[in-house]
């Protein structure tokens, strides 16, 4: 299990990945419980603009949320998911705060940041 914890304004955005690519997020303002990626909101604008193939199909949600998990799982340390995560994220605001691995301490995200290089 991989916790990142990110800040955006007032708001804070847990995401996690269990089982190597399945994605759960809890927001601080939607109140606690963490809910699986398919039940996140997106547009069909930023799902065209990662995957152009999928501008005409009518299963373009589910399909980039496979793309998604199958890129994850290709990853081939939770290192390298952390940082998939972070730079997607930072791009949209969200600033990463502290990261947990495997049930150990929560570290500060500049922290582990300076350490991955």
């Amino acid at each position: 299990m991989i916790g990142i914890l990110f800040t955006m304004g007032t708001e804070v955005v847990e995401v996690r990945i269990v089982d190597g690519n399945q994605l759960y997020f809890r927001s601080s303002g939607y109140g606690g419980a963490f809910a699986p990626i398919e039940s996140i909101r997106l547009t069909k604008e930023g799902a065209v603009k990662e995957f152009p193939d999928l501008a005409g199909d009518v299963e373009w949600k589910s399909k980039s949320i496979d793309r998604l998990k199958k890129h994850l799982e290709s990853l081939s340390s939770d290192d390298e998911k952390i940082k998939y995560i972070i730079n997607d994220l930072s791009k949209y605001g969200y600033i990463p705060y502290a990261i947990q691995k495997q049930g150990h301490r929560v570290m500060k995200a500049e922290k582990w940041l300076k350490q991955i290089g």
